[in-house]
């Protein structure tokens, strides 16, 4: 008789079952055209900002489970898959699944918080009625500037429409919590890093990797860089996961 066991099979139960839920949203997105039950998964399930027309509650759980592309859910799964699991061995299951969502949230608010200031900004050099315009037609205005459009011919009140119809998608606020408490916890563990070519302590990498995000986040603030890439929820995520691995560090407790 032959036993075989998966790439899973010694996989703690959290981290398994949200590689794998994950790995089902993202095959029936991919399957489905990004549409499912006549909703477009991205719009109903991306997280958008707290003052947009399209924001629902939910959407600050479900983006947690949405990817962009191929190269953005393996790289997500595969640092969850990796760090994640000595995390729910070290915590249990309970608290790690608390953590991952919690930190996922972080980085969900933190986003959300840099939009506001962003929105704002732009709000204060319009009228109320471009304003009504752009939560109207803001969506439409989305639509013609990726098919090479103009949008709305100006630049802040297009700049406001990819802050309110712009959904943001991955579980990558979680997994950067999981980075840094990875490197709370286990500071000296030394780490192979895809692209990267030596081993790096994982104390190290988390500082660099963080302050990386820290100025891709600014320059995307002030307009020197833009690459598509939340960086904000990267930090929040991170900043929560730091919190918590502290906090718990300290005094562990059932949760």
């Amino acid at each position: 008789m032959q036993y075989r066991t998966g790439p899973l099979q010694h996989t703690p139960t959290v981290v398994k079952n949200l590689v794998i839920i994950n790995a089902i949203v993202f095959g029936v997105k991919l399957i489905s055209d990004g549409r499912f039950l006549g909703l477009d998964m991205d719009e109903a399930l991306g997280l958008h900002y707290v003052g947009s027309p399209a924001f629902k509650p939910w959407q600050l759980v479900t983006h947690m489970f949405m990817h962009g592309s191929l190269g953005h859910i393996f790289m997500n799964m595969f640092g969850l898959f990796m760090l994640g699991s000595p995390l729910e061995y070290h915590w249990g299951s309970k608290r790690f699944l608390n953590f991952y969502l919690l930190c996922g949230l972080g980085g969900a608010l933190l986003n959300t918080g840099v939009q506001a200031w962003e929105f704002n900004q732009l709000a204060q050099g319009m009228t109320a009625a471009e304003i009504d315009q752009v939560k109207e037609q803001g969506r439409l205005a989305m639509m013609s500037l990726w098919n090479g459009g103009s949008g709305f011919g100006d630049s802040a009140m297009n700049q406001m429409s990819a802050i309110l119809y712009t959904p943001m998608v991955g579980a990558s606020g979680a997994i950067f919590g999981i980075l840094a408490a990875f490197g709370i916890l286990y500071p000296n563990v030394e780490l192979m890093i895809i692209f990267f070519p030596v081993p790096i302590k994982a104390k190290w990498f988390v500082l660099l990797y963080g302050a990386y995000e820290f100025y891709a986040g600014y320059a995307g603030l002030m307009g020197t860089g833009s690459d598509n890439v939340a960086h904000f929820a990267h930090i929040g995520g991170g900043i929560m996961g730091v919190a918590l691995a502290l906090l718990w560090r300290r005094k562990l407790s059932p949760w």
